[in-house]
């Protein structure tokens, strides 16, 4: 089962792919876990913005301070099971202090058709427990404003997506503003986007709500 959801600001999106996981989702598990998922999903953002007010009406606020510090505080993160934080990964690349954010800004303002602005999350020779979830981040500007395309192998749109969505939005404002571009849109590629079990009784909540 694919599914493409088009929207344009990040909350609605997390609200889309939230809904088609839970009326049409495939019974599974992740980490042993019983959950919902539908494969393959994309998600196009038309106007992805970090301050988004849909997140921050129904967003549990915890959740997105937890994720905002995994992209921003180089800690190691606890929770899982003591693996470097996106911030380390994106700032101090396998330990080696290259900022990965710092050299897509680079290399689009030396050169603004570039394809190639792409970075990883992914650290092989440390990474020997933990795989981050979110890999690839792709920035371009195909019409002159910074789009992101971004690949995540799971995501959780139950609990962590929406906190997913407004940190990446967060770093695509971050390379616009430093570029003096517009901002573009998001597309967020996902094989596997699901949600836990014990978090359906929260994610219906917020569908009525919204």
């Amino acid at each position: 089962m694919t599914v493409s959801v088009t929207e344009r600001t990040i909350g609605e999106a997390w609200l889309a792919i939230a809904r088609h996981i839970l009326e049409t989702g495939a019974v599974s598990t992740y980490d042993d876990k019983p959950i919902l998922e539908v494969a393959h999903a994309t998600l196009h953002v038309e106007e992805p913005r970090s301050h988004d007010p849909i997140i921050e009406r129904l967003a549990d606020p915890e959740r997105l301070a937890w994720m905002r510090a995994n992209f921003v505080d180089h800690s190691r993160v606890e929770e899982l099971g003591g693996a470097r934080s996106y911030a380390s990964r994106l700032l101090d690349y396998a330990q080696s202090g290259r900022d990965q954010i710092a050299w897509v800004i680079a290399r689009l303002r030396a050169e603004p058709t570039a394809k190639n602005a792409t970075i990883t999350t992914f650290e092989p020779l440390l990474d020997t427990t933990y795989i981050p979830c979110v890999s690839m981040l792709d920035f371009w500007m195909p019409h002159g404003a910074v789009d992101l395309v971004v690949y995540a192998h799971g995501i959780d749109f139950g609990s962590k997506g929406y906190g997913n969505l407004v940190q990446l939005a967060e770093l695509q404002e971050r390379v616009a503003r430093e570029l003096d571009r517009p901002i573009g849109t998001l597309t967020f590629i996902v094989k596997t986007a699901h949600v836990y079990e014990t978090e359906f009784e929260y994610m219906r909540g917020v569908l009525v709500s919204a």
